[in-house]
């Protein structure tokens, strides 16, 4: 994006008419920096993570892998459209936003408000109660709130990640069922080609654009505030994250399924116990990919970061649950239960 260009000049009214509501909300004072900093936790990737797994081990096997492929899904979607739209956050663009929390991907479209939006709003709608929908609604906006708030989205951001969000929402919603029937019917060679093309593709088509079409890019001088040294490589890396934990996660739930699924209920012991043990072979490989492959840089570490996630997501969605079983702490699911 060069500096003379409609879109660039188009994006420069944008933002500039955004900064002033952003220092509006920020005015009403730093005391909220703690309480809205705890809000956006709600959205953010370590919560999102330790929740998926909460759900899919201890409460409920088959909400938990669907909730999975639709929450990851849509952190790929999200990621790609950030390593295409190169759009600034608003501390970049401004040095008169306060950044209170540290971003270095690009910022269109807001990923707390996408991801949360699926997230809350499927397990809202598939509660069937209309409080936990009004409930995950306002959450939602709350997490919407600290984004801007916490200057790190412009309002078009948080606007354009709950429309994609939303969108995302219902065609899961209306297709899941649909899609899942079709693909516990394809052969082996052929849901293997499909996740590797669904998850791969994307990180393709992303590093190509970067390196043919944005290639010079660098920060407009209009971006007075503190840009990142490489927001591209840093959502890239991002989408390598998000599409290898789908890669894991896909073939994970599909070999399980095959083997007979698996229940996730049990006494609390057992489900505490299935928790700890999960969460801390998740710890333990996210520790040893820092320590083997730690200071790469550039497509060499969303490579690493595609690797690492994709490991993490398979233990996740079979090693665990293979674990589980053999341990005693879980049973196989009854014969004809339908995750």
């Amino acid at each position: 994006m060069t500096a003379w260009t409609p879109e660039h000049l188009a994006m420069d009214a944008l933002w500039e008419a955004e900064t002033a509501p952003i220092l509006w909300v920020q005015g009403w004072g730093d005391w909220l920096v703690l309480p809205l900093g705890l809000v956006t936790e709600l959205g953010s990737q370590t919560f999102i993570v330790l929740l998926l797994a909460l759900v899919f081990w201890c409460v409920h096997a088959g909400t938990g892998a669907r909730l999975f492929v639709a929450v990851v899904g849509s952190g790929a979607v999200n990621y790609l459209l950030k390593a295409v739209l190169f759009g600034a956050r608003p501390s970049w663009f401004s040095p008169h936003v306060t950044a209170h929390a540290v971003e270095s991907s690009f910022g269109v479209p807001s990923g707390h408000a996408q991801s949360s939006t699926v997230l809350w709003g499927y397990l809202g709608v598939r509660s069937g109660r209309r409080g936990w929908i009004a409930a995950a609604a306002v959450l939602v906006a709350l997490i919407c709130l600290s984004r801007v708030y916490l200057g790190v989205h412009f309002l078009s951001d948080v606007l354009a990640g709950l429309l994609v969000g939303l969108a995302l929402l219902w065609a899961v919603l209306r297709w899941e069922d649909r899609v899942l029937a079709w693909w516990r019917g394809l052969p082996t060679a052929a849901w293997v080609g499909c996740a590797l093309a669904v998850s791969v593709a994307p990180c393709l088509a992303a590093a190509l654009w970067q390196g043919l079409a944005r290639a010079d890019w660098a920060a407009p001088a209009d971006w007075t505030g503190a840009v990142p040294a490489d927001p591209a490589g840093a959502s890239l890396t991002g989408l390598a994250t998000a599409c290898g934990g789908l890669l894991g996660g896909i073939a994970g739930f599909t070999v399980l399924h095959a083997r007979g699924w698996y229940r996730a209920d049990g006494a609390l012991t057992a489900r505490a116990a299935r928790f700890v043990l999960g969460v801390s072979v998740i710890v333990l490989i996210r520790v040893l990919g820092d320590l083997l492959l730690g200071g790469l840089t550039g497509p060499a570490e969303a490579a690493a970061e595609f690797a690492v996630y994709a490991l993490i997501a398979l233990w996740a969605s079979l090693g665990a649950p293979e674990t589980f079983v053999r341990s005693g702490l879980a049973r196989r699911a009854d014969q004809g239960a339908n995750p």
